[in-house]
């Protein structure tokens, strides 16, 4: 059991029972799940970059992404229906807290110049949306296997019905919020 999921067991529930006066333990937000999505604009025109991006977000995340593809034809951006435009995780359970626990403890100190991640990313239910422009930050991904650096977005999904209760919980789970 990863030690973030123990933590929030043993001492983050009792915690946000007593801040918020729940009478069940079942009212205490918690983690649902993790997306990782990566959107892939040149993974039209070159599928070098969508293996690249694919092997890297299942080595961060530890499981096999998956491909999303285009709904509907864009001349524009030169995206014709069914063409990749992204890859995707949905982290749950186990693989989500060790997941939480690495991006907290080693990835996001790395990040330069880091003073906190935006405390107002919230969606108005309680759920969190973080983007990355590099995924060096990650100790899993080495600097020469890269071709290309490519951002992220990482969304965390609550149980929390507010953003306060969201906000308290990822505080409570190690997440460095900046003080704005």
């Amino acid at each position: 059991m990863a030690n973030l999921k123990a933590t929030y067991q043993e001492n983050i529930v009792p915690k946000l029972m007593e801040q918020f006066q729940y009478t069940n333990i079942h009212q205490v937000p918690k983690v649902v799940k993790v997306t990782v999505n990566r959107g892939m604009g040149e993974a039209a025109q070159n599928a070098k970059s969508l293996e690249a991006s694919l092997t890297e977000i299942g080595i961060i995340t530890g499981q096999k992404p998956v491909v999303t593809r285009a709904k509907k034809a864009i001349a524009g951006f030169k995206i014709r229906q069914g063409m990749p435009v992204g890859i995707m995780v949905t982290l749950r359970s186990d693989r989500m807290y060790a997941f939480l626990e690495r991006l907290i403890n080693l990835s996001l100190p790395r990040i330069r110049d880091f003073r906190g991640v935006s405390p107002k990313s919230f969606d108005g239910r309680g759920n969190y949306t973080l983007g990355l422009r590099e995924q060096l930050i990650f100790p899993e991904i080495s600097y020469d296997s890269i071709d290309q650096i490519r951002g992220m977005d990482i969304s965390i999904i609550t149980s929390a019905t507010t953003d306060e209760e969201g906000r308290a919980l990822l505080k409570e789970l190690g997440m460095p919020f900046r003080e704005n």
